[in-house]
């Protein structure tokens, strides 16, 4: 897994290309709203899956968003992508992580750290 600004499938070749990858989000106030996007490549699937990500602070373990889609993989021998475009908020800095299940067992997990950054002028 992966968490990057943009993720882009190009039409004719079904490549995907992923925009500013990154593991650390700052901000000089909160809360703040981040829009992201989470890329999981995902292998050894065979039939329909029902998918959870969660968004877990890890300071408390406080689940602060999570969704939930189906998915059918025809092959076991072909990864599959999949892309979330997100718009999450953090109330504060921390550590945090997107946790991805299927048929309720863990998958994959990505941390993200989220910190404070003075705000500009401030010595």
């Amino acid at each position: 897994m992966l968490i990057c600004d943009l993720a882009i499938r190009e039409e004719g070749s079904g490549k995907v290309s992923l925009i500013g990858i990154f593991e650390n989000i700052s901000a000089s106030q909160f809360p703040i709203q981040q829009g992201l996007c989470v890329y999981a490549k995902l292998v050894d699937a065979e039939g329909e899956y029902q998918f959870r990500l969660e968004l877990v602070r890890l300071e408390d373990l406080q689940i602060l968003g999570q969704g939930e889609f189906r998915v059918a993989f025809a092959d076991r021998m072909t990864p599959a992508e999949i892309i979330f475009n997100l718009g999450v908020g953090f109330d504060r800095p921390g550590r945090y992580e997107f946790r991805l299940h299927a048929n309720n067992k863990w998958v994959a997990s990505k941390s993200l750290s989220v910190v404070q950054m003075a705000p500009p002028g401030a010595s």
